[in-house]
């Protein structure tokens, strides 16, 4: 296993639920300082890298985000032997019956959410799917046992370990938006060696899957000249079939509509087209569902887009994504940092 893959399996396999990134931002922190000229970590837990430009004098400053928080559940009530539950950040209850899960109280413990059984329901929701309301997380610990080591607040993060699938591809919790996280840390080896001509901050945001607040507050800290959001989109699966999904291995999405400047968007196509890169245009007609919605509107606004990575089955703990297109984002986003100078800069900021 390359260096590459081992930061993306241990990026899996890290904890870090909406507004609680620390151990996951610290593992983030520890591989790209080496990278960096500067390491910070904002008031919310926003992690700033920051790539200075050659030579004296200001210049331009480039911010890339990525969200590194993810989906999961918090203890919401415990009764008995029990954790009644609720969600972090958009998880679908369908999927949660049988998952592992850990629950971080006094320590890390393992668990499985079940259900009540149809049998012992009433008999108007005997057959329905699964609620909030009739799952449950079993911990093995007694009614006296959890109260001292577990409180209603703590969170719980999916456990089941990433795999590699036949073909080029990784499957596991966290791909929104872990694997977007990877893909700039290609982008960082990738720029390594190079004299850039604009400053670039590479931010990994905290709580996009709650309002996007890291990147709100990172970006009016940082005032960028411009902006790039890197997120994941959905792939083609059974029954996402339309214009609102894209083949896995083929590439990335270049995001088009009114959260996407017109001169940025422009640019990735021809740079794609330049090194021979697939890509499609992903229509996004309203609000992206991206940290670009709020970097866009900061201060004065931001020239900003979104660019996508293909993966199936999002907010689930069996996301699904092709490794190539991950170092696909990596090596699209170096040509573009490499590419810029005074005077491509000035043309993307007035356009």
């Amino acid at each position: 296993m390359n260096s590459f893959e081992s930061f993306l399996e241990a990026l899996l396999s890290a904890p870090g639920l909406s507004g609680y990134e620390e151990p996951v931002c610290n593992l983030i922190a520890k591989r790209w300082q080496p990278l960096s000229d500067e390491i910070q970590v904002s008031r919310l837990g926003s992690l700033h890298a920051l790539r200075k430009a050659a030579g004296d004098g200001t210049r331009p400053t480039l911010m890339i985000a990525a969200h590194m928080d993810a989906i999961g559940l918090m203890v919401k009530e415990i009764s008995g032997e029990f954790l009644m539950v609720t969600e972090m950040g958009g998880v679908d209850p369908r999927i949660l019956p049988g998952q592992a899960v850990t629950v971080h109280g006094s320590r890390e413990f393992p668990g499985i959410v079940q259900m009540i059984p149809p049998r012992f329901l009433p008999e108007a929701i005997a057959g329905k799917p699964p609620t909030y309301d009739t799952l449950f997380v079993d911990t093995g610990l007694t009614p006296s046992e959890l109260k001292r080591n577990i409180r209603v607040g703590n969170i719980i993060s999916f456990a089941n370990p990433p795999r590699t699938l036949e073909g080029g591809y990784i499957t596991g919790h966290s791909l929104d938006n872990r694997i977007s996280v990877a893909a700039l840390d290609v982008c960082l080896e990738e720029i390594r060696n190079y004299n850039l001509e604009s400053n670039v901050v590479f931010a990994a945001t905290s709580s996009e899957e709650e309002r996007a607040n890291g990147a709100r507050t990172s970006t009016f800290q940082l005032m960028p000249d411009l902006a790039i959001a890197l997120d994941v989109t959905f792939a083609r699966e059974p029954g996402v079939n339309d214009h609102r999904s894209f083949p896995l291995g083929k590439g990335l999405s270049i995001g088009v509509g009114a959260n996407n400047h017109p001169a940025l968007q422009r640019r990735f196509m021809d740079l794609a087209a330049e090194i021979d890169m697939p890509y499609a245009l992903e229509p996004m007609p309203a609000n992206s569902g991206t940290d670009a919605m709020v970097m866009q509107i900061t201060a004065a606004g931001v020239p900003t887009l979104v660019l996508g990575i293909p993966i199936r089955y999002m907010h689930t703990p069996v996301e699904l994504t092709a490794l190539k297109d991950i170092r696909r984002a990596g090596r699209l986003l170096a040509r573009f940092i490499t590419s810029l100078n005074e005077e491509t800069l000035s043309g993307l900021m007035k356009e």
